[in-house]
């Protein structure tokens, strides 16, 4: 079973089961599985289930789903127990009862963790059979199953390499099952991996200060005993009472640096929940590290009460949580020194662990010369605008402070809101840092005013904020609850997007007028954050800027007029290109645009102006109802660009024999975009876009079913099966998509869908211009002209030194024998900074004035980030090439 919903401010020890109460009258019905009750199901079946303890009434259920199921397959693709299994899960999770845990049903099936879950959602053959609380477990079990394995295959390597394993396995089981008992009474998300894997640290810590320091390397043994500063004050006493758990902080100091990791942070989290949790079970004072028998007990009831995976099962190697087999595809190739081509080695993809780690070293490496205060040109901004913020901006830093920490400290754990102070105060660096950066580009009369706008502040600070998080969490976003009456299923107690504007109580679309600038205003963000950014941008457009309470609502009301003639954006600017020159102030202090002449209803549009593209298409007579809204403006033409992009991806899947629709198509969802908005109160950008297939498919007689567009739709990529299952019909009722689509979509738009049927259909609307990302990746780099695939980036500042570089960054510093002189790169970054084009045609890498060009065959890539890699020239020629450039180059040298 998967794990109970999260609950936040309280302890995991004192909850009570979401499902006790149903669980336990089932059990009132029938205590135990009553076989004559079953004669009409199949025996192997009923077996099955008196095997997991299930009720009369799961049993019942599950026979139902599994006929369904039946019917509906073309073809069952496994074996009956195994769906039987599926079934079962299925029901207990639906019904929130405690039969069995995810484990016990996957040694009766003979399946892993992930062959499981495939299964399940392979269930999912019609709209009904898998429900968003099903789809909310299966994810949530799938994310903590991924951060378990990868912390057991960081602390299997430790062990080996660092422990004598093989004669203390039972202490060693002892260590693991302490954390996994540690991680489940301290927190609340255990499928956080960063928190987790200090938790992890601190428990390495209690181990080896009780371990024979024989069985332990040189390089723990030797800090394994020593004293802190503490325990030799209390040196007289301990001889009296055995000795209280204070941390060695040059043990931690070691294991922190040997797993890039801040000794700070892992501190803090010993002293406020490992410390806890070691009060709690009454450790602290047991100079030896405690039975496994003890832990065993202990982990068995909080495993049972949480009802997924048996996290111990990893240190036996059991099947059933082995981890997924890599495909040899996945696996990249990197050249050895002195090797060929043939006789590459291969490297692993980075780890979890270690890509986190190296992210947030990144990140504050590059806050380390931020302060927690305003720096001093920031100061004089400040004092130089006509109302002096500083004040405010300092006040209100300190209130949305304690805000985000205790909302912190409530949805990870009691113990965590030091770890919640911890990243505000690298949010508050960061927000300074842009800060700073977006007024020295583009400071003017309006950034007095601009400092003095308390939402641009707060939607700055949450935007830095978020970068935070996700470089400490990943890049993740809530599945669903985007609807204000939602399944629920995803407590508050997710830190993904849109959190941070839950607890800022922030308005989505005043945080998306931010988001451009920020981007543009730091170059040192990652391509992973700015690809999350993007995401957060998109998820803003498609549906959780249409919420009830969002001001967007009131400004298209506003801009409309009353008057349905009006348009937000004319569809003659959507094969405009999209002009991102936007600055915050544009934004957030020019809610309107001074108006420009006006356009006939029956006069061509002429997007080669500017001005025509802003224009507004008015009936005859009408006075134009100025002025308009930039933020608006910018708002709906990204919007046109995402709904066009996504709706290209859905035709490409099913449409393909008849592309003459995807124009008909996007003219219906541009239309109902522009005029019929409402429809997309509390609703999502896909629900409309399907609905428009639909229609148009409808009404053009082409055969295609809702469940045809809802299957192709499942394998677009961002998207969630609560998109199409649970959709507002009207206030507080929710359904499925079709519903929505006969009684709300086809109602509204009856006679706009019909007009498609006709000898006179609408014109057609423009094919936005799907231009690339906005954002220029930070020191992206440039191709050399004239040159085969040879790329070069800007210098940057190193941020992590050699001892902390992966194996794969230490293999791609070496490019060969000896590449030469520093001066080398000096000029290499000399021509990527030069705007001379003539410049980087010839590449002067020697004293002398005779040029020379770079012939290398491939670009390379680095493998510890994804980027093509800085600062160095990568090898893909054979290594007769290198070897016969290295003789030219050598040869030169001695010339000069």
């Amino acid at each position: 079973m998967p794990p109970k919903k999260r609950s936040s401010g309280s302890t995991q020890g004192k909850e009570q089961k979401p499902g006790a109460e149903s669980a336990s009258s089932d059990k009132k019905e029938s205590p135990g599985l009553s076989v004559k009750k079953h004669r009409d199901k199949d025996a192997e079946f009923v077996t099955l289930c008196k095997s997991l303890h299930v009720t009369d009434s799961v049993c019942d259920r599950a026979w139902t789903l599994w006929k369904g199921v039946q019917e509906s397959m073309d073809e069952v693709p496994d074996s009956q127990k195994k769906l039987w299994g599926a079934c079962l899960f299925v029901t207990v999770t639906d019904m929130d009862v405690a039969c069995f845990t995810l484990t016990q049903v996957l040694k009766e099936v003979s399946l892993n963790v992930k062959q499981f879950l495939a299964l399940v959602r392979k269930l999912d053959v019609n709209l009904d059979t898998i429900s968003t609380k099903v789809n909310s477990a299966l994810t949530r079990v799938e994310k903590k199953y991924d951060v378990t394995l990868a912390l057991y295959q960081r602390f299997e390597k430790w062990v080996n390499t660092c422990v004598s394993f093989s004669r203390e396995r039972e202490t060693m089981r002892s260590c693991w099952t302490m954390f996994l008992l540690a991680k489940g009474r301290t927190l609340q998300m255990e499928d956080d991996l960063v928190i987790s894997f200090q938790l992890l640290l601190c428990t390495l810590e209690l181990f080896i200060k009780r371990c024979p320091s024989e069985l332990l390397q040189p390089l723990y043994s030797k800090v394994q005993s020593t004293p802190t500063r503490t325990s030799r004050r209390n040196q007289s006493k301990a001889k009296s009472r055995p000795p209280e758990p204070e941390i060695n902080v040059q043990l931690l100091e070691t294991l922190c640096k040997e797993n890039e990791c801040s000794t700070e942070e892992v501190k803090n989290v010993y002293q406020t929940s490992f410390s806890a949790f070691l009060d709690l079970l009454d450790l602290s004072r047991v100079p030896e590290f405690p039975p496994v028998n003890d832990l065993n007990q202990q982990y068995e009831e909080h495993y049972l009460k949480s009802r997924d995976i048996d996290g111990r099962l990893f240190f036996d190697g059991d099947e059933t949580v082995l981890a997924p087999k890599i495909e040899i595809t996945q696996v990249e190739r990197t050249p050895k020194k002195n090797l060929l081509d043939d006789d590459a080695v291969l490297i692993p993809p980075q780890t979890p662990v270690r890509a986190a780690m190296t992210s947030i070293q990144q990140l504050r490496g590059d806050l380390t010369s931020s302060g927690d205060q305003p720096s001093t040109n920031l100061a004089t901004y400040f004092k130089n605008c006509t109302v002096d913020p500083t004040q405010d901006v300092l006040k209100r830093l300190e209130t949305l402070g304690q805000a985000f920490s205790q909302r912190f400290g409530q949805a990870v754990g009691p113990g965590c809101v030091i770890l919640g102070k911890q990243r505000y105060t690298l949010g508050v660096r960061l927000y300074y840092k842009v800060m700073e950066a977006m007024l020295k580009s583009s400071y003017d009369f309006h950034s007095s005013k601009l400092l003095n706008d308390s939402t641009f502040h707060t939607s700055l600070l949450a935007c830095a904020l978020e970068v935070v998080m996700a470089t400490y969490g990943g890049s993740s976003f809530k599945s669903g609850g985007y609807n204000s009456g939602g399944a629920g299923d995803l407590a508050e107690t997710d830190l993904c997007f849109p959190w941070i504007l839950d607890v800022f109580n922030l308005a989505a679309f005043d945080f998306y007028k931010v988001i451009e600038s920020f981007i543009k205003a730091d170059p040192t963000l990652t391509k992973d954050v700015i690809k999350h950014l993007e995401t957060c941008e998109n998820l803003i457009m498609e549906r959780i800027s249409w919420r009830t309470d969002s001001p967007l609502f009131e400004l298209l009301k506003q801009e409309h007029g009353g008057s349905v003639t009006e348009q937000v954006e004319t569809p003659a600017c959507l094969g405009q290109p999209l002009q991102h020159n936007h600055t915050a102030a544009d934004l957030y202090l020019s809610p309107m645009r001074p108006g420009l002449r006006v356009l006939p209803p029956d006069s061509p549009a002429t997007p080669s102006s500017q001005a025509s593209c802003q224009a507004l298409s008015q009936p005859a007579g009408q006075t134009p109802h100025l002025p308009k809204s930039n933020s608006l403006s910018l708002f709906y033409k990204k919007l046109y660009r995402l709904a066009y992009t996504r709706l290209k991806i859905l035709c490409s899947y099913l449409l393909s024999p008849h592309p003459e629709l995807e124009p008909i198509i996007w003219t219906l969802f541009q239309h109902t975009l522009q005029h019929e908005y409402e429809l997309m109160r509390d609703r999502h950008l896909d629900q409309l876009m399907m609905s428009a297939m639909y229609a148009i498919c409808k009404v053009k007689s082409v055969d295609l079913r809702f469940k045809t567009i809802v299957t192709a739709y499942k394998n677009m990529p961002n998207t969630n099966q609560e998109t199409f299952k649970h959709v507002l019909i009207t206030e507080g009722q929710y359904d499925s998509i079709i519903v929505f689509y006969n009684q709300v979509f086809m109602q509204k738009l009856k006679t706009n869908i019909l007009q498609y049927a006709s000898l006179r259909p609408p014109t057609l609307s423009p094919i936005p211009q799907i231009p690339r990302s906005p954002y220029k990746f930070p020191n992206s780099p440039l191709r050399v002209p004239g040159s085969n695939n040879v790329y070069i980036s800007p210098l940057k500042s190193p941020r992590m030194s050699p001892g902390i570089m992966t194996p794969r960054s230490r293999m791609l510093v070496s490019i060969g024998e000896s590449f030469g002189l520093s001066n080398r790169f000096q000029k290499i970054n000399q021509m990527v900074n030069s705007s001379d084009r003539s410049f980087k045609r010839t590449l002067d890498l020697g004293s002398a004035p005779k040029q020379k060009r770079l012939r290398f065959d491939v670009d390379g890539q680095d493998e510890a980030d994804g980027r093509l890699v800085t600062n160095r020239a990568i090898f893909g020629s054979t290594r007769s090439r290198m070897q016969e450039q290295k003789m030219k180059e050598d040869a030169e040298s001695k010339m000069d």
